[in-house]
């Protein structure tokens, strides 16, 4: 296969929805019913099939396997649930701060090697 084949873009995509409900419970070792807990808690919204059924992807198995580890430690599944959002936040503002940070530097470098 080569890197233009679609198909390696869809493996490739940690957003694809490729995964069905009862696989994705299989694999994180829970039930569907877990599925839909934190779904129905807006911490997931896996897409929809075309007859329906919901797919999942390999970012919302990460993100629904670290809301059962929290609910494996005994917190409420709403709690675990907005816990993980926050801390999906704290990462997106922290990758973020990380990028004008870096961009700071590059152009204080670049204005520091002008001729005087």
């Amino acid at each position: 296969m080569t890197s233009d084949n679609p198909l390696n873009d869809r493996l490739d995509d940690d957003d694809y929805p490729a995964y069905t409900m009862g696989r994705a419970a299989e694999m994180l070792g829970t039930t569907p019913a877990f599925l839909r807990a934190i779904g129905e808690a807006r911490l997931i919204t896996p897409l929809r099939s075309e007859g329906g059924h919901r797919r999942y992807s390999r970012y919302q198995l990460r993100i629904a396997a670290r809301a059962r580890e929290l609910v494996d430690k005994g917190t409420p599944i709403e709690a675990a649930c907005r816990i993980v959002i926050l801390e999906d936040q704290l990462e997106d503002a922290q990758r973020i701060n990380a990028e004008y940070r870096r961009a700071a530097s590059e152009s204080a470098g670049s204005a520091g090697t002008g001729s005087a």
